[in-house]
């Protein structure tokens, strides 16, 4: 049994597809996917992918790319939103949010500023319903964490860790996983692999991301993204990049399986009893 933490399956890549894509990743042992939101737009899109099969669930968040466009309004439509969805087991977190310091245009103060108030608004959201939380930590750890110790949600899991070791210590001292996908399949990628062989086994989640962050044997070369080359990530590939963390630790499938499964239901309390 897999779980993919963290999977954009209303992105337009996957078009009409989702359900097969889904199913495509239950034939594998995917028993479950995470589809975090990432604006007002579209949290209904989630929400209903999440009951079109068997192995979906969902979460509700604004992300950090697409606070430049958000209102203010949209938090009190999130807060609303996700106060009716505590009735749908579908429904497992808040996220995507978080900060994002890479993309210039965010890094701006007046920017950055904002960014920082969203994130504070939505981990009280998370705090004061006792939800957990699906972070962005691009170039941002220390920050995140600085709001994380601040509002206090009760746990959660770092999305497309890359951080330091002691940055990844501090997310699981606070309760945090980590999570691993395509990204740790890259040879080059020297500090994730060594973080995902050396980190205590509970810290550890798998996800895809997709149909982002490609692993390496579906990563384009900019030839072939010009050319129209087809190579999509999705949750299908778990498994595979799975074999990675498996190498790097000495696992076997099944325990690997076993492990961050488990890990993924601690970090995701609702997950564990959509699940049973």
């Amino acid at each position: 049994m897999w779980i993919d933490t963290h999977c954009h399956m209303d992105a337009h890549e996957f078009g009409a597809g989702a359900q097969d894509v889904a199913r495509r990743a239950a034939g594998l042992g995917v028993s479950m996917i995470v589809i975090p939101a990432v604006e007002r737009g579209n949290f209904k899109a989630v929400a209903g992918l999440a009951h079109g099969a068997p192995n979906l669930s969902y979460a509700l968040g604004i992300h950090p790319i697409c606070v430049p466009q958000a209102k203010d309004e949209d938090l009190l439509a999130l807060r609303a939103a996700v106060e009716n969805a505590m009735i749908d087991p579908r429904f497992v977190a808040i996220g995507e949010i978080g900060l994002d310091f890479f993309i210039p245009q965010l890094c701006e103060p007046a920017m950055r500023d904002k960014q920082e108030r969203f994130f504070k608004e939505q981990l009280r959201i998370a705090r004061d319903l006792d939800l957990p939380v699906l972070t962005h930590v691009r170039r941002s750890q220390d920050q995140v964490l600085k709001y994380l110790r601040q509002v206090t949600p009760p746990c959660g899991i770092a999305h497309a860790f890359n951080g330091s070791e002691q940055q990844a210590r501090m997310f699981i001292e606070l309760g945090f996983r980590l999570g691993f996908g395509g990204a740790m399949t890259f040879d080059r990628a020297l500090q994730i692999r060594r973080l995902a062989a050396s980190l205590p086994e509970h810290a550890l989640v798998l996800e895809t991301d997709a149909p982002d962050i490609p692993p390496h044997w579906l990563y384009r070369t900019a030839g072939q993204r010009a050319a129209g080359a087809t190579m999509r990530n999705e949750p299908a590939q778990l498994p595979r990049i799975a074999e990675t963390l498996c190498a790097l630790r000495g696992w076997s499938a099944d325990e690997a399986a076993r492990i961050s499964s488990a890990n993924a239901h601690a970090a995701l309390p609702r997950l564990a009893a959509l699940a049973d």
